[in-house]
Parts: C-alpha cells; sequence; structure tokens
C-alpha cells in the first residue's frame, strides 16, 4: 500500500490558504456592495471646547481677533537674574590629590572642585558658598569660601 503524498501538515497549510482566500474574497464583495463614503463623512470640525463633533461650527459666533495681536514664532525668554554665588556641601574633598566635589543645596547637583578654586582651605561635609564656571568638562565650582 502506497504512503499518502500529502501530509497533514500541508493539509492544514492548504485549508489555511484556502479560508485567508475566502476571507479576502468575502471582504472584497462587501467594499463593492457599500458605497464610498464621501469628503464630507471624513470631516471632522473642532468646537470651541476642543471636541471633535460632525456638525460645521455657527459662524454667528465667530469672534473677531486682530491679526496684529497674535505673536509669530517662539516667544523671547525674559532673563531671570540668577543668584551667582550658591551654597551647598563638600561631598568628597581629597587633600593629597587637591580635587572634589561640592553638591548643591538647592537642586542636589554635584560640581567639581579644585584646590585651586577655593579661598581657604575646605574638608568633607563642611557648608561652603561657591559660584559656578564652565571648565573642560562640564561646570566646575570656583570662589569657594566656607560659610
Amino acid at each position: 500500500m502506497a504512503k499518502s503524498q500529502q501530509s497533514f501538515g500541508k493539509k492544514e497549510r492548504e485549508k489555511k490558504r484556502q479560508k485567508k482566500r475566502e476571507e479576502k474574497q468575502l471582504k472584497k464583495e462587501q467594499r463593492k456592495a457599500n458605497p464610498k463614503s464621501s469628503l464630507d463623512d471624513m470631516i471632522a470640525y473642532v468646537d470651541e471646547y476642543g471636541f471633535a463633533t460632525d456638525t460645521p461650527p455657527d459662524l454667528s459666533n465667530k469672534e473677531e481677533i486682530d491679526p496684529s495681536t497674535i505673536q509669530l514664532g517662539v516667544p523671547k525668554r525674559e532673563e531671570e537674574e540668577e543668584d551667582p554665588v550658591k551654597k551647598g556641601k563638600v561631598a568628597f574633598f581629597n587633600d593629597s590629590k587637591g580635587y572634589g566635589f561640592i553638591q548643591e543645596q538647592e537642586t542636589g547637583e554635584k560640581y567639581f572642585v579644585h584646590i585651586n578654586g577655593t579661598l581657604e582651605d575646605i574638608r568633607e561635609n563642611d557648608k561652603v558658598s561657591f559660584e559656578l564656571e564652565q571648565g573642560k568638562k562640564g561646570l566646575n565650582a570656583v570662589r569657594v569660601k566656607k560659610i
């Protein structure tokens, strides 16, 4: 007796393909049966509260706006004058190598400090005031004094 040339897996794959074809044909027939949607059906309007509606807005409630009052572009940011002197605590300081880090009180940011940027001798856990200056690798604390 000869063994069937089609295995169970082949039969299953063929059934899936046939089912897909039938579903595709059914969708095609449904699309042809339904009338196409017009542009008016696709348009949505936004009311004065920001919600999407399908009815156009009432033009009698239209508010006139002077075009010269509209500001185009990014508004100019007013520079807030920051206090250049910041306060913090010495988180780490190595006397032998001459550098350390200061943690600012307000933000918790840590800044590098070199012994050349100090006005007085500092140690770990000292409360200090300092100013920031741009260094090679970021902001550095300079003019460091004990409080």
